[in-house]
């Protein structure tokens, strides 16, 4: 499985990934997402990756940029959306495609990621709950989504130094995106 940037001739086939993956109620939901985030100059930068085996187009994941307000400066990411092809899951598409993404957002500086996800999933990857660490996500959330709300370190001591609300680019920080 190769995992390679996206380019601009790719948004017809990410948006394709994200209908399928996420099928006909939330797939034009995110697609409509996709179309305003990408633009989005509040977004950037911004990493969009793609998963292939064989010229086959296996899954996408998307990280734009967030803005912790707080006393201290970090810069940080936010995954959103992550999205794998019905017939290509439980095959490791989503774990390369996430780990691929930290490992570049690690090597390009970033100090923090975030996600809004199942909890049992992405704490295979180091996220833990970011409301624990006085970081606040864009929007309040109900008791039942908290441990929903997690961050990744990727710069050692930068967790327990920050704290702060977390806003994400203009299109994602709408309230439509969050749970409540």
């Amino acid at each position: 499985m190769d995992i390679r940037a996206t380019t601009s001739t790719d948004l017809e086939t990410v948006k394709a990934v994200h209908r399928e993956a996420f099928g006909p109620e939330e797939g034009p939901v995110i697609v409509a997402l996709l179309d305003e985030l990408f633009p989005d100059p509040t977004a950037a930068p911004l990493l969009s990756l793609l998963a292939e085996n064989a010229g086959n187009v296996l899954g996408h994941v998307l990280f734009t940029n967030v803005v912790v307000h707080g006393a201290e400066s970090v810069t940080a990411r936010i995954l959103a959306p992550l999205a794998v092809l019905p017939s290509a899951r439980k095959q490791g598409v989503g774990r390369q495609l996430i780990e691929a993404g930290l490992s570049q957002l690690r090597d390009a500086g970033v100090e923090l990621v975030f996600v809004l996800g199942d909890p049992a999933f992405y704490s295979r990857f180091g996220f833990e709950p970011a409301g624990v660490r006085g970081l606040q996500a864009p929007h309040p959330l109900p008791a039942e989504y908290a441990e929903a709300w997690m961050v990744q370190e990727l710069c050692s001591g930068v967790l327990g130094r920050v704290t702060g609300e977390v806003e994400s680019s203009q299109v994602l920080n709408r309230r439509e995106y969050w749970i409540g």
